[in-house]
C-alpha cells in the first residue's frame, strides 16, 4: 500500500460513522461481516504502522491494560441530584414556586429518568479525553477506558469544539441484562439484581475488557459546560448534541403548563413497561436557560427541575398454578402461574416464588387470590395473600423430589434454601456443565469459549460435554466464524484433553463441593473414576479434607444413572480416567506442610504456585495459622505477612520459593 496513514485516516473515519449509524441512530447501512472486515484492516494497518494510531480511532475503545484503581476527578461544575416528587401535589408545589420567580410565560420539558449511572463526558477540540463518575457530585472516579467501550459515545465531535462537557445516564438494555445474568448464572457467578446495579459494577471494573463485555450503553441529557456556544434553551442544546454524534435522551417535548407535564409523567408511568430500558421516574425541568440562572439552586438540587418517581405498582391476581422453573445452576425455582393482569406497562402472567420457605413463609397456595408487585425487576413477585378472599378450595404446594426437565433426584441440602437437580444430562444445565467442562482448571479445552458452545448448542451438534469428542472438523468448520483451521485446532485441543490427569476430569465433572483441590485429593486417593464411583460416603469422610457434605454431594451424583452414563461415554471416546502416573516416582518433599500465598506473585500466577506445593505433597490455605509451614509473600503483601511476623511462620520470597522446588 502507498500510503497507510491516509488508509488508516480513512478506515477511522469510515468506521466512526458507520458506529453513529448502529449505536446512535440505529439505522445501519453495513452488515456486521463488512463492518468486521474493515475492523480487521484498520488493525491490520495499526499493528504494521502504530506512529498512525489516533486516539479516536474504533481500535482504541478497549485498554489493554487493567487499572490498580480509579483515579478522582474534581467536578468544576457541580453534577447535582434533583428533589424528588411522589405526587401530583408535590409537582404542582414545584410549579408554584417557580412561578413566584418566573413572571412570565414558561415552558417544561419532560423527560425519562434512566435508572443507571450518572457520568460526565469531557471533549477538547472536539475530541473525548476525560470520563467520570458523579461521586458525591463534587468529587467523582475517573472510568474513562471503560466509557471508551461504550460504542454510542463518539471518540471524535463533529465540531472541533474548545471544550465541552457533557452529563449523561449509562444504562444496560433489559435484553442485554438478561443475557448478562443468564450468563452469569452458567459460569455459576453472582447474578446482578437489576440492571442499574449491572450498568454500575460494569463501569468500576478495573479490567476495561469486563465492561465491554458488558454492552454497555448511554443517554445523554444535559450540557454541564462549553466554550465557544452559547444556547438558550434546553432543547437548543439537546438538538446541537444529537448532531455532534451524542445519542441524546429520547421522546423530548416542550410543555406550556404544569398540567400537561403532568399528564405526560402519567404517560410515561403507564408505558414504562414497553421501554427497551428501565426508569424509575420523570424529570421535569424548566427549557429556558435564563429561566433556570434566575432559579438558580440550593445546597442539594436546583430549583428548575424536580424528578417525579414511580411507585411500585402493584395489583391482584389468581394463582392458577405453581410450577417449577430450573435454572442453570440446577436449582430449582418455583414460578406462580397468574391470571394475566396489566403491571407497569406489561401484562403479567407468572411471578416469582423463590423457594419453598417463601411459598411457606407467605403461606401461597394453588387457588389463592395474591397482591403482585412489579419494581423493575424482570420477574414479578407476590408480595402476600389476600386471606379474605380464600375459599377453602386452594391446594398446598409441595417441592418435587425429582427434576421436570429431566427427572433426576431433586436434593436440598442442609442449611440452604434452594432444591437443586442432581442430573448431569439436564437440559436446563446443559450450558453451564459444559463451560465449566471445558474451562482451564477442568479439562481445559482451548476454543471452546461460551459463544461456540451455546453454537454447538443450537445447531444440535452436541447435548452434553461428551458429545464433544464425538464432533468431526466438518462438524466444526460448517459453524459461524469457524473455519477448516480453526476446527482442526479445536480438534487437536479436544484430543490433547483426552490425556489430561485423572484429576482434571472429576473436577470437569462439576460434582458440587468438588473444586481443583478436592479434586486432586480423590484423584491422589482413589486412582480411577470407577474406583471413585463405588465409594461410600463413610469411606470418603474418612479422608481428612473430605467433609460430610463433599462426600454426600459425591456419592449422590454417582447414583445418578445418566451421570453413570456420561461417564461411560467419555470412556468410549478415549477419555483418561486413571490416575496414569500411580505408578511413577513421587516426590513428596512438603507432606505435611501447609503453604499461605499473600501479595503479588511476579514469577508465578498464585494458581501455578498452588499446584507446584500440591504436586510434592503440600496443602495451600488461606488464612496464616501456628500450624502454617511457610507463608510465601510477594509485592504488597498485607496482614497474612503481619501475621506470620507475630506468629513466628517462617516468611519465604519467590527466590527462596524457587530454591525448595528446585
Amino acid at each position: 500500500m502507498e500510503n497507510p496513514k491516509a488508509r488508516i485516516e480513512e478506515l477511522t473515519a469510515l468506521l466512526n460513522y458507520h458506529n453513529q449509524k448502529y449505536y446512535v441512530e440505529d439505522n445501519p447501512e453495513i452488515s456486521d461481516y463488512e463492518y468486521d472486515k474493515l475492523l480487521k484492516e484498520l488493525e491490520t494497518l495499526e499493528a504494521q504502522h502504530p506512529e498512525y494510531i489516533s486516539p479516536h480511532s474504533p481500535t482504541q475503545r478497549v485498554g489493554g491494560s487493567v487499572l490498580d484503581k480509579f483515579d478522582t476527578v474534581i467536578h468544576t461544575v457541580r453534577m447535582e441530584s434533583l428533589q424528588d416528587a411522589f405526587n401530583e401535589g408535590e409537582v404542582l408545589d414545584f410549579d408554584r414556586r417557580v412561578r413566584s420567580v418566573i413572571s412570565e410565560d414558561i415552558g417544561y420539558v419532560v423527560e425519562y429518568k434512566i435508572d443507571g449511572l450518572s457520568v460526565s463526558l469531557e471533549y477538547e477540540n472536539g475530541i473525548f479525553v476525560r470520563g467520570s463518575t458523579r461521586g458525591d457530585g463534587t468529587v467523582g472516579e475517573d472510568v474513562t477506558q471503560n466509557l471508551k467501550t461504550i460504542r454510542s459515545i463518539p471518540m471524535r465531535l463533529r465540531d472541533e469544539i474548545p471544550f465541552l462537557e457533557v452529563r449523561g445516564e449509562v444504562f444496560i438494555s433489559r435484553d442485554n441484562f438478561k443475557k448478562i445474568n443468564e450468563m452469569r448464572e452458567a459460569m455459576e457467578e453472582p447474578i446482578f439484581a437489576n440492571p442499574r446495579n449491572a450498568a454500575a459494577g460494569s463501569l468500576r471494573q478495573l479490567d476495561p475488557k469486563i465492561a465491554a463485555s458488558r454492552q454497555l450503553d448511554i443517554f445523554i441529557f444535559n450540557i454541564q459546560q462549553i466554550q465557544g456556544k452559547e444556547f438558550s434553551t434546553h432543547m437548543d442544546a439537546l438538538d446541537f448534541l444529537k448532531k455532534q454524534g451524542f445519542k441524546v435522551i429520547p421522546d423530548n417535548k416542550v410543555y406550556a403548563d404544569i398540567q400537561s407535564a403532568y399528564r405526560r409523567v402519567l404517560e410515561i408511568g403507564e408505558s414504562r413497561g414497553n421501554l427497551y430500558f428501565d426508569i424509575d421516574g420523570s424529570v421535569v425541568k424548566l427549557n429556558n436557560f435564563t429561566h433556570r440562572d434566575l432559579l438558580g439552586s440550593t445546597s442539594k438540587f436546583p430549583r428548575w427541575a424536580i424528578a417525579y418517581k414511580f411507585p411500585a405498582e402493584k395489583q391482584q391476581t389468581r394463582v392458577s398454578d405453581i410450577v417449577i422453573q430450573v435454572g442453570r445452576t440446577g436449582v430449582m425455582t418455583p414460578l406462580a402461574i397468574l391470571e394475566p393482569v396489566r403491571i407497569a406497562g406489561s401484562l403479567v402472567s407468572r411471578a416469582t416464588l423463590h423457594n419453598a420457605d417463601y411459598i411457606d413463609e407467605k403461606d401461597i397456595r394453588i387457588g389463592d387470590t395474591v397482591i403482585i408487585q412489579k419494581a423493575g425487576d424482570i420477574i414479578p413477585e407476590v408480595v402476600e395473600v389476600v386471606l379474605d378472599k380464600r375459599t377453602g378450595i386452594e391446594k398446598k404446594f409441595k417441592m418435587p423430589e425429582y427434576c421436570a426437565e429431566c427427572g433426576a433426584l431433586a436434593v436440598r441440602e442442609e442449611g440452604e434454601a434452594a432444591y437443586r437437580c442432581t442430573g448431569m444430562n439436564c437440559p436446563a444445565q446443559r450450558l453451564r456443565h459444559i463451560i465449566h467442562f471445558v474451562s482451564k482448571p477442568a479439562m481445559n479445552i482451548d476454543g471452546l469459549g461460551p459463544s461456540t458452545i451455546e453454537q454447538l448448542l443450537e445447531k444440535k451438534l452436541i447435548e452434553t460435554a461428551a458429545d464433544l469428542y464425538y464432533l468431526n472438523v466438518d462438524d466444526i468448520a460448517n459453524m459461524d466464524k469457524m473455519g477448516k483451521k480453526s476446527a482442526k485446532n479445536l480438534m487437536n485441543a479436544l484430543d490433547a484433553s483426552k490425556k489430561n490427569p485423572l484429576y482434571r476430569l472429576i473436577n470437569a465433572l462439576g460434582i458440587r463441593h468438588i473444586g481443583e483441590k478436592a479434586a486432586k485429593i480423590l484423584a491422589k486417593e482413589y486412582k480411577s473414576i470407577d474406583n471413585l464411583m463405588k465409594a461410600s460416603t463413610e469411606e470418603l469422610t474418612s479422608i481428612d479434607e473430605v467433609g460430610e457434605k463433599m462426600a454426600q454431594s459425591i456419592t449422590k451424583f454417582f447414583a445418578e444413572p445418566q451421570n453413570i452414563d456420561f461417564i461411560q461415554k467419555l470412556k468410549d471416546a478415549g477419555v483418561n480416567c486413571e490416575d496414569v502416573e500411580k505408578d511413577n516416582f513421587v516426590d513428596n518433599r512438603f507432606a505435611g506442610k501447609t503453604f499461605v500465598l499473600t501479595g503479588t506473585l511476579t514469577k508465578y500466577t498464585r494458581s501455578q504456585a498452588s499446584s507446584i506445593i500440591e504436586s510434592f505433597g503440600g496443602k495451600t490455605a488461606s488464612s496464616v495459622s501456628k500450624k502454617t509451614s511457610y507463608v510465601l509473600a510477594g509485592k504488597e503483601a498485607g496482614s497474612k505477612l503481619d501475621k506470620a511476623v507475630e506468629l513466628g511462620v517462617r516468611i519465604i520470597g519467590e527466590d527462596e520459593f524457587d530454591e525448595l522446588i528446585k
